[in-house]
């Protein structure tokens, strides 16, 4: 009878526990209501739990990518005006040491190759996710889905330093510093107002955004909208429209095709923001086209920079949206289009393999941390943290450190695991209030109507 009865206590046991376990990644934000919501059959259904995952993936290789891509920034920007980089790199530059970014007097030794904190380090910001983090705080603390351009001029005034420095470069200081004067977003990238509407900035700001409207770009594209236009306009605007797009789209990937076969899809659904007479749109076609003729990505790479920042194809003139200083520095090598082209090389030549995506990216040229942080953000999410870590063998800290660069946050010394539960409250907010779906917190889903 004793047997018997023990027999029972640790089967009770194990089942309270069983239930925790199955109920532990089911976080509930106390200070938002969850409305019932029945399922009609016609929705998008997204597990809430493997969302938590790939949010953690998405922080992780971000910033991975982003520290890797720093050791060869501005390296090789081509042999135009007074700027002589000398050859771009190539594939077998990997593990070598890197050269002088044009600013420099000297190179910093440093190798190429992948940066890592280890699983007691600390993750540094940067202005590839930093700004991303800003917009998530701004939303979440607002209880909104779109910022308007009251709250994003605040947020930018309390969180980024405007005297010693910060981190800004072209589009996002000129923005800044009207901010500064009173100007509130949209009219920080007026061409009248901000000549560099046209840099890359408004790409490494507003990615995130496509996460929270999951299998949704529709939305996801007008709740960027107007950070997209806080420092862009025209194609800076669309080509940061396009990953929008394609991070919204990775969240419903065919589970029957691979992740070389999900991007290119999805990248391909995104071109339709890039309107068929921008430069964007035509850089896009050119990479594609020479991809599917089979040729190697160095080779690609260079016939992009031939085409386009020395003979100025398909538009891409330099005659607006890049200021006069930023021309004469290095004939605009921070631009948007440039390095639009350069991420779609790698994109198509890294085939979704993630480490590969990150290296060719590296080494691709121009303001190099920006492609690395984008594509290794957006296949990290699509794998997961787990499969991160399993990518490069090894297990990475947690720890990310916003007050680097950016001030004045609850947490100065944040985790990934918070940054994601914060990712999944918004989220459960747009799915709710925005898309008119559902949070099942009893089996941790969210439904989400299909775009008829």
């Amino acid at each position: 009878m004793k047997k018997l009865i023990l027999i029972i206590f640790v089967i009770s046991l194990i089942s309270c526990s069983s239930e925790k376990n199955s109920k532990h990644n089911i976080i509930k934000n106390d200070n938002y209501e969850y409305k019932n919501y029945t399922p009609t059959g016609n929705e998008i259904v997204v597990s809430r739990d493997n969302y938590f995952n790939k949010l953690k993936g998405f922080w992780l290789a971000q910033c991975i990518a982003n520290w890797t891509g720093l050791v060869t920034e501005m390296d090789k920007v081509g042999n135009v005006g007074k700027i002589k980089s000398g050859p771009f790199y190539t594939r077998n530059d990997w593990g070598k040491e890197d050269q002088r970014a044009y600013w420099e007097r000297k190179a910093q030794i440093r190798t190429i190759d992948f940066v890592f904190e280890g699983s007691d380090g600390r993750w540094g910001a940067d202005d590839d996710t930093d700004i991303e983090y800003i917009y998530q705080h701004l939303l979440h603390v607002n209880k909104t889905s779109k910022l308007n351009g009251k709250q994003i001029r605040d947020g930018w005034l309390k969180h980024i330093k405007n005297k010693e420095e910060n981190f800004l470069w072209v589009s996002n200081q000129r923005a800044l510093d009207l901010m500064i004067s009173g100007i509130i977003p949209p009219a920080t990238s007026d061409p009248k107002n901000n000549p560099d509407f046209d840099m890359i900035d408004a790409q490494l700001t507003t990615e995130i955004f496509g996460f929270y409207s999951p299998g949704r770009p529709d939305f996801a594209v007008e709740m960027a909208d107007l950070p997209i236009r806080t420092t862009a306009r025209f194609n800076a605007e669309w080509i940061s429209k396009f990953y929008v797009s394609m991070y919204s789209l990775a969240a419903n990937a065919d589970p029957n095709l691979d992740i070389k076969e999900n991007l290119l899809l999805i990248a391909e659904k995104s071109r339709n923001q890039l309107p068929n007479d921008s430069y964007a749109s035509k850089m896009y076609d050119f990479v594609k086209k020479e991809y599917n003729e089979g040729k190697p990505w160095e080779t690609i790479r260079d016939n992009v920079y031939q085409r386009y920042q020395v003979d100025h194809k398909d538009g891409y003139d330099h005659s607006s949206g890049i200021s006069k200083e930023e021309i004469e520095k290095c004939n605009g090598c921070a631009a948007a289009g440039i390095n639009f082209a350069a991420s779609i090389i790698s994109l198509f030549a890294g085939e979704g393999d993630l480490k590969e995506t990150i290296k060719i990216a590296s080494l691709m040229g121009w303001d190099s941390d920006n492609p690395t942080a984008t594509w290794g953000g957006l296949i990290g999410f699509m794998i997961g943290q787990d499969e991160v870590e399993k990518a490069f063998d090894r297990e990475f800290s947690e720890e990310y450190n916003i007050h680097r660069t950016r001030q004045n946050f609850p947490n100065g010394i944040d985790n990934f695991t918070n940054m994601a539960n914060i990712g999944v409250f918004i989220t459960d907010r747009v799915v709710q209030e925005e898309l008119g779906g559902g949070v099942d917190l009893e089996n941790n889903l969210w439904y989400i109507p299909k775009l008829n």
